[in-house]
């Protein structure tokens, strides 16, 4: 074969540019002469990452000072056994500098061509910047959440029904920790592999936030779509190789079936976190079906929470709170009310609030609902005090709520647009905010105690971290659950539970309230040991505020 001239090389490198540049659709293509290390990049590429042209002398060095410098050491190894012909392809995800001097994530891929004589020749491919791209996940380069919809809405459409499964990895962050976020990337990289390879033509992988995927899919059935789960399960705890080390995964999987009826992408949201919670905070990553019920009550209750998203929207209607009576427990004279949500529609009629909350509180709406709550129990409050001036308002928070940035200043706020003094008010938490930073929860109630308002701890007793918390975070009130309280009159356990509470909320400064008071000899029994206030049905029940206002409860 006669030797080829440079400009006959750079027709060449032309030529199979323009093949490149039409199948590689939006992303940017190049072709790099191995002989020669000249290259041609698409006109796009080098306008958006401030490139010297679209024909370049040693392109891999210059394309490399615009690689983040955590990545830089690893692209040069793959690129340089590229260039000398080890290796055959090319396949990396890595941030680059733009001409902004603003790193955005690429997908770079190539592959190398021979001669006639079986010499690598042409270095060829695209770069995809993911940057560009908002519905595709920069690390996984899988469609994200928010093309997650697309199918089920065209589902919707043809009548046809389809199942998601939420997947994902507990204590992934640790990865992240021990060998830093480019191998954790790797290892979701190789995940998301796995996952397309598991289901095949069968249905599709999306990333979600964090290490979460959804698998969906129109041709499994439930049952088959489970037995996947499982046997992806068994295979993730036995581990993979990235980068020479095995990484074993721990995963939770939550399922939902979509049918044919119309609710809202983020009512369907809603109640996928809400099995997948289930599954990770008390199933040990076994699959929850969304409500392990029959379709029909699935459907129902997926149409419930559409219809209390638009609630919520319209300054949510149909919700109002109810108030239960807190006693002194030396006097029984009133020293407080805890508000309490309800919800109330045409179609469903009076909805119980555990029906609802537990779901609804994975829903991003969550803490304006929550806002709302604040600002009526507050105004409600107010009325309450020119009877009682003593009186404190609890209201029960969620870890939704909290886990937004602006939560102290939005409490604050609405106090002072309410006028409601801060040392009247006392806000509830649970164990399941041990699903918060602590350092964060921690911040918070200092922060907002500052200025006077006071916390509860609710539910003591009934997960395992609540002696932790209670160590760990200062609360003024310990709320005894009703679980240990019902059999106070008969149970010496019982009886030794409320005592040994007792005793830990005065080692850490809190008083104790009991939950579920339902007869007088029940009172008599707490009244022995160091409970300072009571709450139960042999009080009052939870009442609207009218009602409420217009007992006399002295």
């Amino acid at each position: 074969m006669p030797k080829q001239t440079p400009e006959e090389r750079k027709i060449i490198l032309d030529e199979m540019f323009q093949a490149f540049s039409v199948v590689s659709e939006s992303s940017y293509a190049y072709v790099c002469d191995l002989k020669t290390h000249f290259s041609r990049w698409a006109e796009e590429a080098v306008a958006y990452f401030g490139m010297p042209g679209v024909y370049m002398d040693q392109a891999d060095r210059i394309w490399s000072e615009h690689v983040h410098p955590d990545e830089r050491s690893h692209f040069d190894k793959n690129i340089a056994a590229v260039l000398s012909g080890e290796s055959t392809s090319h396949n990396m995800q890595y941030r680059v500098k733009n001409a902004e001097g603003s790193y955005v994530v690429c997908t770079c891929k190539g592959v190398v061509l021979r001669d006639a004589e079986g010499n690598p020749a042409i270095f060829a491919g695209v770069i995809r910047n993911h940057g560009l791209h908002g519905e595709i996940d920069a690390v996984t380069e899988l469609r994200n959440q928010y093309g997650l919809f697309e199918e089920p809405r065209a589902n919707m459409r043809e009548h046809q029904t389809c199942n998601v499964l939420m997947l994902g990895i507990s204590r992934f962050s640790e990865i992240n920790n021990v060998y830093g976020y480019a191998v954790g990337n790797r290892v979701l990289q190789t995940l998301a592999r796995s996952l397309e390879k598991t289901m095949g033509a069968d249905g599709k992988v999306y990333r979600m936030d964090g290490a979460r995927f959804a698998l969906l899919s129109t041709k499994l059935s439930e049952e088959e779509f489970a037995q996947r789960y499982r046997e992806r399960k068994a295979d993730l705890v036995s581990g993979f190789l990235v980068d020479g080390v095995r990484h074993c995964l721990v995963t939770n999987g939550g399922m939902l079936t979509i049918d044919s009826f119309d609710v809202g992408d983020q009512a369907v949201y809603a109640c996928l976190n809400y099995a997948y919670d289930e599954s990770k905070d008390r199933q040990q990553g076994e699959l929850v079906i969304f409500h392990n019920t029959v379709n029909r009550e699935s459907r129902k209750t997926l149409e419930m929470v559409h219809v209390i998203r638009d609630c919520i929207v319209d300054n949510c209607r149909g919700f109002y709170l109810c108030y239960q009576p807190i006693m002194n427990a030396e006097t029984e004279k009133l020293s407080g009310m805890e508000a309490l949500i309800r919800w109330k529609d045409d179609t469903f009629g009076e909805v119980p609030p555990n029906d609802f909350i537990p779901i609804v509180e994975k829903d991003m709406l969550f803490p304006r609902l929550g806002d709302w709550i604040l600002r009526t129990a507050m105004l409600d409050g107010i009325k309450f005090l020119e009877r009682y001036p003593d009186f404190v308002m609890n209201v029960n928070l969620s870890y939704a709520q909290m886990e937004k940035a602006d939560f102290s200043r939005t409490v604050l706020e609405i106090l002072e647009e309410t006028g409601f003094p801060p040392q009247n008010l006392c806000l509830e938490i649970t164990e399941r905010c041990r699903l918060l930073d602590l350092d964060m929860l921690r911040s918070i109630i200092s922060e907002l105690r500052s200025h006077g308002i006071r916390f509860a701890l609710d539910d003591f007793g009934t997960g395992y971290s609540s002696i932790s918390i209670l160590r760990e975070l200062p609360v003024d009130v310990v709320k005894i659950d009703r679980e240990f309280v019902k059999d106070i009159e008969r149970d010496t356990h019982s009886m030794a539970t409320i005592e040994h509470i007792s005793g830990l909320a005065s080692v850490y400064g809190s008083d104790v309230c009991a939950e579920g008071i339902e007869s007088a000899a029940m009172r008599e029994h707490l009244r022995r040991f160091s409970v300072s206030s009571l709450q139960g049905y042999y009080y009052s029940k939870p009442v609207p505020f009218d009602r409420i206002l217009a007992a006399s409860i002295s």
